[in-house]
């Protein structure tokens, strides 16, 4: 578990840390120079019934809140410090705002410094912190007046703090590892070492990982965990993580470790959005803001759905930044402006892996599920993609939720798996619709074919393979089309001859079969009867009653055999015969005697051996002529 401090400037959180802890929480030469917190601090308490717990001292003054916000993120309790003797500053409020858009799950405020008021004004104190929370959406929260300077109050401060840790939602460790840098150093005989909160997963000695957004892999040598070894660095709890293989010009605070290979860093997200009144009339997609999440601050741009964002309300808006992020669908973030510098608003991540696109309109109800629900991420995901399809293995990722989620998840949308990416029921049957009509075209237009080719299906979908793929087969499966080699047609379909059609059909076979063994080519029958007879001939040898010898000629079926048995007759089985003796045999051209030999290499008849041919020793003649032709 995580404690995070917040807070004005000169309130006293780094002395409440030392009070509860032990430990002086400001490290640096400058802070112990100034009196003033720069950067985060950490120590450890120990805390009854819970065990030892993190603690994230914080900097409060105005120039320092960026460094504010890396400690806030991934903390599971907020304690808002608020000196009895000033009250409520400007930087108790904006820390305030900070730990409502990162959705903080518990609050709790110390009053520091009773000891320097009376009762009276440390009571209208406690009202004005109170009143803080009246138009915020966390609860309300547990006030401890106490003083690190006598130690009063700080027993009632554990007790809270241990009350409220204990009741506190557990992070499971069988989630995806993420831990954010906030520190990266490097210790003589170690190596390089990086700290930060562990937000999910466990992390193991000897571990790979993976260094993001840089994609860099070390090996993990060592870890420590409230500055004793560990065997494992664990969701919740602050880690400091040797790495070997890595120099640490390799890694930084904003770095994000990772073990699953499917993480991608990403420069562009959709996201729910919330500005403070009236700040989004005065934003355009060129406004430049500071982007904070986790240890990572960019700049960003927004492009909204709605037609006047910042009115207070949610919308969904397109964020890009200046540079990649590692971030999960259900991420907080938090906007500021870079001039003045404020705090103006922030949001949650609904797809990390976004594209440009028209941005839909949800409902207000809508955008509360998509904040709130990994269910809800994952079909707003599957829409967004439903012609390009989700992988399967970005599930965690996108929507936000444990791998084992995110099997119930794909369960519970619906949606149809194909080899390595889903799609949802409506891109499924679109595309069914698109193979209903594609193949009524093909009937119209080619009455005479077995059905529409395979690829001319699938070119005229225009859709991703997987896609396609899982269209026909579902059709396949309810009857409702058959497959038949290289082509698709609706079940039962069988070809429909017009009259004319039978009428040329006839014409043709005449022509073939008086041409005996030299019949008309496919183009000098084009010229006699037209542009519908490669069609007709195709239907013609589908029947049985021709043969398709070569591609510009065919044979009639009986003549072809007749030709066959004569090969058969009068060769002797293992001798090589020369063209001009076969055609001897045949008693035809060289015209048509190369491509009847090349026919007969192909159905196996004969064997084509240096400058010749031999006969096969086949057990008879097999002319396939029921293979569909496209």
């Amino acid at each position: 578990m995580i404690i995070g401090t917040a807070g004005h400037i000169d309130h006293g959180k780094t002395a409440l840390v030392k009070a509860l802890t032990g430990v002086d929480a400001d490290r640096l030469p400058e802070e112990k120079r100034r009196g003033i917190t720069i950067d985060l601090g950490f120590a450890p308490l120990l805390l009854e019934g819970v065990g030892t717990v993190g603690v994230i001292d914080v900097p409060g003054h105005e120039d320092f809140v960026r460094s504010m916000l890396v400690g806030a993120s991934g903390i599971d309790l907020g304690l808002l410090v608020v000196a009895a003797d000033e009250g409520v500053m400007p930087q108790t409020r904006e820390h305030l705002l900070i730990l409502e858009l990162l959705r903080i799950p518990q609050i709790i405020v110390a009053l520091t410094k009773c000891d320097l008021v009376d009762d009276e004004w440390l009571g209208l104190v406690r009202s004005d912190v109170l009143a803080l929370f009246d138009e915020s959406p966390l609860p309300t929260p547990r006030v401890v007046s106490c003083s690190s300077r006598t130690l009063a109050g700080l027993d009632e401060l554990r007790g809270v703090l241990g009350e409220r840790l204990a009741s506190a939602k557990p992070r499971g460790s069988d989630d995806l590892f993420r831990m954010p840098v906030d520190r990266a150093f490097t210790i003589k005989g170690t190596g390089t070492v990086v700290t930060g909160t562990v937000w999910s997963g466990e992390l193991p000695v000897d571990a790979s990982v993976i260094v993001l957004p840089s994609g860099k892999t070390a090996r993990v040598r060592r870890i420590e965990q409230h500055g004793k070894s560990a065997d494992a660095a664990r969701a919740g709890g602050r880690a400091a993580v040797a790495l070997a293989g890595l120099d640490v010009s390799e890694v930084s605070r904003g770095s994000v470790l990772v073990r699953d290979e499917h993480w991608q860093p990403t420069s562009l997200f959709e996201a729910v959005v919330t500005l403070e009144p009236g700040m989004g009339a005065a934003l355009t997609p060129r406004t430049r803001l500071r982007l904070h999440a986790g240890a990572s601050e960019v700049g960003a741009r927004l492009v909204s759905a709605a037609a006047e964002p910042g009115s207070g309300a949610a919308a969904l808006m397109r964020v890009t930044t200046d540079a990649p992020l590692a971030i999960r669908g259900g991420d907080r973030f938090v906007l500021r402006l870079p001039a003045p510098l404020r705090t103006i608003g922030g949001g949650v991540v609904i797809d990390p892996y976004a594209r440009r696109r028209p941005l839909p309109h949800p409902s207000v109800q809508e955008l509360d599920k998509l904040s709130a629900e990994s269910g809800a991420r994952l079909a707003y995901t599957l829409e967004a993609e439903s012609g390009r399809g989700v992988s399967a293995h970005d599930i965690p990722v996108r929507a936000g939720c444990a791998p084992a989620e995110a099997h119930n998840l794909i369960g519970q949308s619906g949606a149809w798996g194909g080899t390595n990416n889903l799609f949802t029921p409506v891109a499924v049957e679109r595309v069914m619709g698109s193979v209903r009509r594609i193949i009524a075209e093909y009937e119209i237009t080619a009455p005479l074919s077995m059905g529409v080719p395979a690829r001319t299906l699938r070119e005229g979908l225009r859709v991703d393979e997987e896609l396609a793929d899982i269209s026909i087969r579902e059709m396949e499966r309810a009857g409702e089309i058959e497959s038949d080699g290289p082509l698709v047609r609706k079940t039962g379909w069988v070809p429909s001859p017009s009259d004319r059609d039978v009428e040329a059909s006839n014409h043709l076979v005449h022509d073939i079969c008086s041409g005996t063994q030299e019949p008309p080519s496919v183009g000098e029958l084009v010229s006699r009867y037209g542009s519908s007879v490669p069609a007709l001939l195709r239907f013609l040898e589908r029947q049985g009653r021709i043969v398709q010898v070569e591609t510009d000629r065919y044979y009639d079926r009986s003549t072809l055999e007749a030709m066959i048995g004569r090969l058969r007759t009068k060769l002797v089985p293992g001798q090589v015969y020369v063209p001009g003796q076969l055609r001897d045999v045949l008693g035809f051209s060289r015209k048509y005697l190369i491509p009847f030999l090349e026919f007969c290499d192909r159905n196996g008849i004969t064997e084509r051996r240096g400058e010749g041919r031999i006969l096969r020793q086949t057990g008879g003649i097999l002319l396939d002529t029921s293979r569909a032709h496209s």
